[in-house]
């Protein structure tokens, strides 16, 4: 029969104790560096604010900076093929929305990441409206008067929007189609 107090028990203890507290050395508490969190789109409109709003308050939540990195281009492609080759270490973060993970992968065959196997979604930040506005100086006092206006004026409005491929331009081009008008795309860097 054995002793309580036998090499063997000890020996046990010991390496027990030394596997716990070489444990507890090797881990560090997360997050032991600065993060990342790309933007795939250009510094100044509504994502890269949402996302330094965000990473303000992210930042003093978690004692540690949180780096923006725009990375406009292609329709958020560019910043979402950046952030699927990343390191999965959770020191990269993505603002992925409706053209990287939606409009995207139905417009090209060939993206360099696919936005199911890629990407796990952690939250829901923002949610915007898109709404048509027009310059007081448009003969066009409502809903009705602009269509009537675009349809006599095919090819000779221009409406704007935050670049090929994004929701703004879908929603443009879906209403030119449902009210049979012909508007210019005039397409920004975000």
């Amino acid at each position: 029969m054995r002793s309580e107090n036998s090499p063997d028990v000890f020996i046990s203890l010991a390496g027990l104790a030394a596997s716990l507290f070489a444990t507890a050395a090797l881990a560090q508490s997360y997050p032991a560096k600065p993060i990342r969190l790309i933007v795939p789109f250009a510094a100044g409109g509504g994502n890269d604010n949402v996302a330094r709003l965000v990473g303000k308050h992210l930042s003093e939540s978690l004692g540690q900076p949180l780096v923006i990195d725009n990375r406009p281009g292609a329709g958020g492609a560019l910043g979402a093929e950046l952030a699927a080759k990343s390191a999965p270490d959770g020191y990269t973060l993505f603002l992925g929305g409706v053209g990287s993970h939606a409009v995207n992968p139905n417009l090209n065959d060939s993206l360099p990441y696919d936005p199911i196997r890629d990407f796990a979604p952690v939250a829901l930040l923002a949610q915007a409206p898109l709404v048509l506005v027009v310059h007081p100086s448009v003969p066009a006092a409502s809903f009705k008067a602009f269509v009537a206006l675009a349809r006599a004026r095919p090819g000779q409005l221009n409406y704007a929007s935050n670049g090929n491929g994004s929701s703004s331009h879908l929603a443009a081009v879906m209403f030119d189609s449902m009210t049979g008008v012909d508007m210019v795309h005039v397409p920004y860097k975000g």
